[in-house]
């Protein structure tokens, strides 16, 4: 019996070698194709933080805690959070509202610039919301803050 456990264990561990790398590009194409089609940074923080929520059930809590330590999802939560931050302050600084684009004085209008502004944002965005989700399962696994 422990045997098929172990063999269980191995097609398991085999098969999220292959998915998780997937998973996370898909989550990426999700970002980084938000701004002009559905998605974005939400859906795809949540795609690419289900990847290491398999990564931790497949190798273990440990290990998910060396993959994604706490300095590092710190860094992202409050990484993320300063680009959409400082995206947004940017048409401020042109005179216009907070996250106005149209308002970024230009000689002639240019809409890829108000389009990098939004990929901007759902990539901080996607960038939040993997690092709070993965620090939610891991504190929800015994993890606490320090």
């Amino acid at each position: 019996m422990s045997s098929e456990i172990m063999e269980n264990e191995v097609i398991v561990e085999n098969v999220s070698r292959l998915l998780i790398p997937v998973i996370m590009l898909f989550g990426a194409y999700v970002i980084g194709h938000g701004h002009v089609s559905h998605g974005g940074g939400f859906q795809g923080g949540v795609i690419v933080s289900a990847a290491f929520v398999l990564y931790i059930l497949v190798y273990g809590l440990e290990k998910g805690r060396g993959f994604a330590n706490q300095t590092v999802r710190r860094l992202m939560e409050s990484g993320g959070t300063l680009i959409f931050i400082i995206a947004g302050m940017a048409a401020i600084i042109w005179g216009g509202n907070f996250l106005e684009y149209p308002a970024i004085p230009l000689p002639y209008p240019d809409p890829t610039i108000t389009l990098t502004f939004i990929a901007l944002l759902e990539i901080a965005i996607g960038i939040t919301v993997t690092a709070i989700i993965i620090s939610i399962f891991i504190t929800m696994g015994g993890e606490t803050r320090k």
